[in-house]
């Protein structure tokens, strides 16, 4: 088992920033493909980014709808990937989740083992 807690979300304004974070315990959280998806009031869940284990590069997987502005990272020593967000706009306002899985299909949720309970991001003046 993997247990994921997501921290950093709150209120913040059109064009700022807000760092995530996602504390893993529980297995080896190296050698897990760790993911963020987002779910905004009243819409699906949508793939946000992920990054690959370092074994195999620390690749990293953006939407389009982000790309440019997010960057996903990850620190083994800590067991966290995190989540900075830059530009937000009132359509990134959403609950944050991370995701955990041995390979987590690009774009999709395909592959997740593990959700964390999400943390809320609002975008407003």
């Amino acid at each position: 088992q993997v247990q994921l807690v997501e921290s950093g979300g709150g209120l913040v304004q059109p064009g700022g920033s807000l760092r995530l974070s996602c504390a893993a315990s529980g297995r080896t959280f190296s050698n897990y493909t760790m993911g963020w998806f987002r779910q905004a009031p009243g819409k699906e869940r949508e793939f946000v980014a992920r990054i690959s284990t370092s074994k195999s590069g620390g690749s990293t997987y953006y939407a389009d709808s982000v790309k440019g502005r997010f960057t996903i990272s990850r620190d083994n020593a800590k067991n966290t990937v995190y989540l900075q967000m830059n530009s937000l706009t009132p359509e990134d306002t959403a609950v944050y989740c991370c995701a955990a899985g041995r390979m987590i299909v690009a774009g999709t949720s395909l592959g997740v083992d593990y959700w964390g309970k999400g943390t809320l991001v609002t975008v407003s003046s």
